[in-house]
């Protein structure tokens, strides 16, 4: 459930008109809703409460947006970061250092120092030469390190190829059948505190069976540490459960993953630890766009809208899909292909989709844009950047602002040879 409803025939954001945001700041524009954050937040953490231990840490990769990070740690998230950049973020939320993760397969020795002068609660760590430098930088700084070694159990998650992170021949984690040498070699060292394992299989999960194969694996590698007698206490499943894009379309829900996390972990005695993403903020937000004309094609239209791949990239990277609807629809329809103005083939939202029908001037938005939306924006064409807004209730405030193309041309510089 999202808080984006027709209201007297037009989409409102809360109780927000989106026609008067989209007046006011312009499109394209992403918006979200605080009470949709909320309430997501809360289900997925409600889903969890048969665990008697739990850690919940927000995947800041999926928006990392200040406002959105505030909502969360509101609600009693920490959370799981890639980079020093999104440690400072959640940092600047106000979320405690020790709440945060920091995961990724390329942290640089300055972001293991930076992280562990922040006083981090764990770092998941991607090889054994990762944790030797960890041992490292710790030690330099008197202090020992939180650590959980990531597993790469050999996991098909069956989502896409390029967002699937758990089989053998992915970058991520180290292979199952070394994994506990590994462990076993590190925890001997002073400077790091070998305290857990973590997996994660991919993102968008839309079938529990292979989450449920590969936390029976991580199980099945705990029992076999805990026996040579190595301390076990913390258990990191990841993310990437799933949300429905297609209207109608049914997933596996919180309630259901949860239940599926309780029956493989009854016997663990450990802190279980997630990392949700997309299952909180995808339904949170939508990008409003503006069509710009309605061009005849050889099969049928396109509808070219004033949003672009720049702006949402998940359907040129993936030829994922978002459903495309008018803000204010006649209930007619029209089958069209979705298009931006960029100037590349990839730059297609929708080919001959069934859509509302618009016309230029008109307003329309593409749902489910909370997740992977703004965070993976960028400015290719010399276009801006895409603004941000909350909305909560009534109000409504601009949370990122467009960031025009005279200000990126004004960061760069002419050598005087060149003059």
């Amino acid at each position: 459930m999202d808080h984006f409803a027709l209201r007297n025939g037009v989409l409102h954001a809360e109780d927000v008109p989106l026609p008067e945001i989209a007046e006011a700041v312009g499109t394209p524009v992403y918006v979200y809703s605080r009470a949709t954050l909320t309430r997501h937040a809360r289900v997925f953490r409600d889903a969890l409460s048969a665990l008697p231990k739990v850690h919940l840490a927000f995947a800041v990769k999926s928006n990392p947006n200040l406002a959105v990070l505030r909502v969360l740690g509101r609600e009693g998230y920490g959370a799981d970061v890639v980079s020093e950049g999104e440690m400072d973020r959640a940092l600047a939320a106000g979320i405690a250092a020790s709440d945060i993760v920091f995961s990724g397969v390329g942290k640089t020795r300055r972001e293991l120092h930076a992280a562990c002068r922040a006083g981090i609660g764990q770092f998941n760590i991607e090889s054994e030469e990762e944790g030797l430098e960890l041992s490292r930088v710790a030690a330099g700084l008197g202090m020992r390190a939180p650590v959980a070694l990531r597993v790469n159990p050999d996991v098909d998650a069956g989502t896409h190829s390029k967002i699937s992170t758990g089989k053998a021949d992915n970058k991520f984690g180290v292979p199952y059948h070394e994994a506990a040498g590994i462990f076993e070699r590190l925890s001997a060292l002073a400077s790091l505190d070998m305290r857990g394992l973590a997996v994660h299989i991919g993102s968008q999960i839309t079938d529990l069976a292979p989450s449920r194969a590969a936390f029976e694996k991580m199980g099945a590698l705990m029992r076999e540490l805990r026996g040579r007698g190595l301390s076990v206490t913390h258990m990191d499943l990841g993310g990437g459960l799933g949300v429905p894009y297609k209207s109608g379309e049914k997933l596996p829900g919180p309630a259901e993953y949860g239940a599926m996390v309780a029956e493989v972990t009854a016997d663990w005695d450990a802190t279980i630890m997630f990392e949700p993403g997309r299952v909180i903020t995808g339904n949170s937000g939508v990008l409003v766009t503006e069509v710009v004309r309605v061009k005849p094609g050889a099969a049928c239209p396109f509808v070219v809208v004033d949003a672009a791949m720049n702006d949402l990239a998940r359907p040129a990277l993936y030829d994922a899909w978002h459903d495309f609807v008018a803000v204010r629809p006649s209930g007619e329809r029209m089958t069209a292909s979705v298009v931006g103005p960029i100037c590349e083939s990839s730059d297609t939202f929708a080919t001959a989709r069934k859509i509302d029908a618009v016309a230029a001037g008109d307003l329309a938005v593409f749902r489910t844009a909370g997740a992977y939306g703004a965070t993976m924006a960028n400015t290719y064409n010399s276009r801006a950047l895409v603004p941000e807004v909350m909305v909560d209730a009534s109000r409504w405030a601009i949370v990122a602002n467009r960031i025009e193309p005279a200000t990126i041309l004004a960061a760069e510089r002419v050598p005087e040879w060149l003059e």
